[in-house]
Parts: structure tokens; C-alpha cells; sequence
């Protein structure tokens, strides 16, 4: 019963899909047509488009599967451990610390090198 409500649901899929690519069109288009207008019209009219075109896609099968995703994704994020600020900083100066030692150490070999085959070039 279920697979049937799918099937049913799937061949509308193509239709919303068209849908929401005639917004894009419709929204890209009208703001080329629009250029004279102030960029605030504009906007509004590209975020009240995007927000429907959203809201269809929202209802296709990988719409729904987009949106399990995103939730999942927070649910991950919130397991996180993050770093405490103490950790972050420490790690960010012995970051800072090897780059200028290896910067040193390049510039050193660089410096070296050119000058060997400036002495062998003449």
C-alpha cells in the first residue's frame, strides 16, 4: 500500500521539479528586466521566490530526503565535542609557530641554494 503512495507521489515529481525551475527562471529573468528598480524590490522579490521554489522542491522525494538529511546533520552537530577556547588557542599558536619555522627554514634553503648557483653561473 505504501509503495503505491510513492509511485502516485514520484510522478508529480517532474511536474514540481519543473515548477521550481520556472521560478529560478522567473526570478533570474525578472531581475535582469527589473534593473532600474532599487536593489531592496529586488531582493525581497528573489528571497519571496526562492522561499516558494524552496517550499516546492520541499515536496519532491529528494526534497523530503534533502530535508531527513539536514536533520540528521544537526542532530550529528550536537554530538560534537567542540574544542574548548584554551585548546583552540593553543593549537592555533603551534600552528602559527611550525608555518614560521618552516617559512624560515625555506627562505634559509632558498637563500642557500640561489646562492650556490649564482656562484657556479658567475
Amino acid at each position: 500500500m505504501n509503495a503505491k503512495a510513492e509511485a502516485g507521489d514520484a510522478r508529480y515529481d517532474l511536474i514540481k521539479w519543473l515548477v521550481v525551475a520556472a521560478l529560478v527562471v522567473v526570478g533570474v529573468s525578472g531581475n535582469q528586466f527589473y534593473s532600474a528598480e532599487p536593489i531592496l524590490y529586488r531582493v525581497l522579490a528573489l528571497l519571496v521566490i526562492a522561499v516558494a521554489a524552496g517550499f516546492v522542491a520541499l515536496q519532491t522525494a529528494k526534497g523530503q530526503a534533502f530535508f531527513g538529511l539536514v536533520k540528521e546533520a544537526r542532530i550529528e552537530i550536537r554530538k560534537v565535542v567542540w574544542p574548548t577556547r584554551q585548546e583552540t588557542t593553543q593549537t592555533t599558536l603551534m600552528v602559527v609557530a611550525v608555518v614560521l619555522v618552516m617559512a624560515l627554514l625555506l627562505w634559509g634553503l632558498d637563500s642557500l641554494l640561489g646562492w650556490i648557483v649564482s656562484s657556479i653561473v658567475g
